[in-house]
């Protein structure tokens, strides 16, 4: 059992609860749970550890609700661009935390620039940004940092999908890419008996949150949903350099 303060594990619930949430209704949220994992568990390297099965347990829900809804199709473009960045993550796991977080904050904000750039343009595909660059970004922040959320939500907005085909093309993805990270944070070491105590304590908090997101979704029309979006990826770009 992981020896951590009532404080520790309120604020680790939370984080389940929040995941949930993000997966099945509001994705900018899943982004703010990463601080709350540091300082949840006290050690921001294996914070990302602690966290993955969570993820996954969220992923399969958001998949298993959301599967028909999904546009597998737009992600073809970017899986090898993807898998290309976390070779590129796995070898920086090696870096410090403090070096690597604003290198995620960066790319995360150049990112929501080209964004909000190209959706006022009058010809937004003359500037959309390749896939590579969105692939090699998502892969190599969810590797170090569980933190790919803000850049795959700003491709699959410059993609106009309609909010449940967001929502379900992106479980799909960090679906595949969740599972692929676990082998690398098993070579680091990363993972625990206490920390998997942890995630499996976590399940039920996982499951209250994502059926609220579904409930969430529902009541959201197209256009504040995008916005809610890109107003919680610009403050969870926040946290990331902090």
């Amino acid at each position: 059992m992981p020896q951590l303060e009532p404080w520790q594990w309120a604020l680790g619930a939370l984080c389940a609860f929040s995941v949930g949430l993000a997966k099945t209704g509001l994705p900018g949220l899943g982004i703010l749970v990463v601080p709350m994992i540091v300082l949840t568990v006290g050690d921001a390297r294996k914070a990302a550890a602690w966290l993955l099965p969570i993820l996954c347990t969220a992923d399969v829900f958001a998949v298993v609700y959301w599967r028909r809804h999904a546009a597998i199709g737009r992600l073809w473009s970017l899986a090898p661009w993807a898998l290309a960045g976390m070779a590129g993550g796995a070898a920086a796991l090696s870096l410090q935390e403090r070096v690597l977080r604003p290198m995620v904050g960066a790319i995360v904000l150049i990112m929501l620039a080209a964004y909000l750039i190209r959706r006022r343009a009058r010809n937004p595909a003359a500037i959309a940004p390749h896939p590579a660059l969105y692939g090699i970004a998502a892969g190599f922040a969810t590797t170090v940092a569980n933190a790919a959320g803000p850049v795959m939500n700003l491709y699959l907005l410059s993609k106009r999908l309609p909010k449940e085909e967001f929502i379900a093309t992106g479980a799909w993805f960090f679906f595949v890419i969740n599972l692929t990270k676990i082998p690398i944070y098993a070579a680091h070491g990363l993972f625990s008996r206490q920390s998997l105590v942890f995630d499996l304590l976590m399940v039920p908090a996982v499951f209250a949150g994502a059926l609220g997101g579904r409930r969430v979704v529902e009541h959201i029309s197209p256009n504040m949903f995008e916005w809610l979006v890109v107003a919680l990826t610009a403050l969870s770009t926040w946290f990331l350099f902090r």
